[in-house]
């Protein structure tokens, strides 16, 4: 091991992780962090922001997600390691590189336990006050009460113990609850259509243009991407990459989970969109001035609502089970998910290496207290679920930019190095990727992008702290001219787009005269990241010694296998 690979890696002791997940076991790990509480919510914003046109949201938005997902399919069998979205930058950028996105993903992750519990007990306000109504003036929300704070922080405690256990425990209990999710997203749509269809107690197929079909303008098709919960509902095909490091047959299982969680929940949502159109009753679109306006009466659980309306009391007594089964598995995913980013974190030794210290299950303990701890913190400014649903959208983009970047420095660094998985299309994919990754950051707006920014300048703070008062020893050479010559600008010329374009300051939030013109002027500022990504590389001989550091711990992984597998 040469001397550059020793003091940047440097040697984690412990229990290692478990290669235990099967292919369905890994798929199932994907779809229900997708199905959490994003499909109990995001219909309702959509219609609320694009009208019936938020059909086309959801799949365009597949579309966008499959695009990075591809370039992942690629990475992850080459690199069965856990922790993926945080430890591929680092191959090839460095430090500085993979502590930028690294912060921002292992705090997106953090994230969405928070949200997943804030969305459960938003719909069981109907049988205790965990959330009361409030208005900033502008927009009102349901948010957390005391009582809510309290069982949310129960939950996320719940979330870390079933964790603790390893992931042989977590699988079991993931798929039970993923065909208990598909089960019943599949019974709302199917109910929905036959009722709004065969009865007079929902709406009919004149739901599509009796209040325009796009009333927004497709200007709102492409913000509600971002904006309704609709990129945040897919977001959970990572898992396939975070979990990489604990599955058996990487090659088939990998790009196996990515792509078919994706494509198995976009039909899922575009037919419950489809659904709900329908289902809307005219009386509430007419006391509501059009789909702009849209509101029920106990709007905290839209779809129970709606079932409601139509007389049908048993399917809303199941969502509102479901409400609180679907964003609790989900929960309990992404506390998995977050301990693994901040064990990739310690491995890379951007963070403390006690991160990435496991138990005798294979699980990073340490790293599961501080995702819980990070969770209450998170609880305290974002109280309510339509407050975090943006931020963490555009924190998670961001860090899959990453990803179809470090495709294009490997093709260039290792063409012929063997990938199990090979797009086709050279540079097309990857590039495509990449550009859909900045415009569904610009569509979240500046209020959620300037949080995004000011919580990255927290992260460089947390790193310069960590340098001047850390071990010398443990921390690695931070190669920082690599990194920052194209995640700089990249960030800057991304706050500058979303603040001159998004931000009403010349004029409307998203001008539908200007609003165009961003599609033509993020595709100029992709082609500069892009090529300033891929030539500011680190020197072959060390993107060789941590390449084979990956490849020794995927193999020590490999032999820890103690029998059997998670189907």
């Amino acid at each position: 091991m040469s001397t550059t690979k020793q003091d940047a890696i440097g040697t984690i002791s412990g229990h290692r992780l478990k290669r235990r997940l099967g292919p369905i076991g890994l798929l199932f790990a994907a779809v229900g962090s997708i199905i959490g509480s994003g499909w109990l919510f995001g219909a309702f914003h959509a219609s609320a922001i694009a009208g019936p046109a938020a059909i086309f949201s959801w799949l365009i938005a597949a579309i966008m997600i499959i695009l990075i997902g591809l370039c992942y399919a690629e990475l992850g069998p080459m690199f069965p390691i856990s922790g993926g979205v945080v430890r591929y930058p680092h191959l090839v950028w460095g430090s500085f590189g993979s502590y930028s996105l690294g912060f921002i993903t292992w705090i997106a992750s953090a994230a969405v336990p928070a949200i997943e519990v804030t969305g459960a007990l938003t719909y069981a306000t109907r049988f205790a006050p965990f959330t009361v109504r409030a208005s900033d003036g502008t927009n009102t929300a349901q948010v957390l009460t005391p009582l809510g704070m309290v069982v949310a922080i129960v939950l996320l405690a719940l979330f870390v113990v079933l964790n603790y256990y390893g992931i042989r425990l977590f699988a079991q209990i993931n798929n039970v609850l993923v065909w208990w999710k598909l089960a019943v997203i599949t019974l709302v749509v199917v109910v929905f259509l036959i009722t709004a269809l065969g009865t007079t107690k929902m709406g009919t197929p004149a739901n599509f243009t009796s209040f325009g079909f796009a009333p927004g303008g497709f200007a709102a098709v492409f913000v509600c991407i971002s904006t309704a919960g609709i990129t945040f509902s897919y977001l959970g095909f990572r898992q396939g990459i975070e979990l990489a490091g604990e599955t058996k047959n990487p090659r088939r299982n990998i790009p196996f989970a990515l792509i078919g969680s994706v494509i198995i929940c976009a039909v899922l949502y575009m037919l419950l969109q489809v659904a709900f159109t329908l289902a809307v009753p005219a009386s509430v679109l007419t006391r509501s001035h059009g789909w702009a306006g849209l509101a029920f009466q106990n709007d905290f659980g839209p779809l129970a609502a709606l079932a409601s309306m139509a007389g049908l009391a048993w399917l809303a007594y199941i969502l509102y089970f479901d409400a609180i089964i679907s964003p609790a598995d989900t929960g309990l995913i992404y506390t998995t998910i977050a301990s693994r980013v901040s064990y990739a974190m310690g491995r890379n030794a951007n963070a403390p290496r006690w991160l990435a210290t496991n138990n005798r299950f294979g699980v990073p303990y340490w790293s599961l207290v501080v995702t819980f701890c990070v969770g209450i913190v998170l609880l305290l400014p974002f109280p309510s679920w339509q407050s975090l649903v943006g931020f963490i959208t555009s924190a998670t983009v961001m860090s899959f930019g990453s990803g179809p970047l470090v495709v294009a420095v490997l093709r260039r660094k290792y063409p012929h190095r063997d990938r199990p998985f090979r797009l086709p299309g050279g540079d097309l994919i990857p590039f495509l990727a990449f550009y859909c990754a900045n415009m569904i950051m610009f569509w979240a707006g500046w209020d959620t992008n300037s949080k995004l920014l000011v919580t990255i300048l927290i992260g460089y703070v947390v790193l310069v702290l960590f340098q001047a008062f850390g071990h010398r020893s443990a921390q690695p050479p931070l190669f920082f001219r690599t990194g920052a010559v194209w995640i700089l600008p990249w960030f800057a010329l991304y706050g500058l787009v979303s603040f001159l374009f998004s931000s009403g300051v010349f004029g409307q939030k998203f001008d539908q005269s200007m609003f165009f013109w961003v599609f033509l002027i993020n595709l100029g500022v992709s082609l500069v990241i892009y090529w300033l990504a891929v030539r500011s590389t680190l020197p072959t001989h060390i993107v060789d010694d941590y390449i084979q550091d990956a490849e020794q711990e995927s193999d020590i992984e490999d032999e820890t296998v103690a029998g059997g597998h998670i189907a």
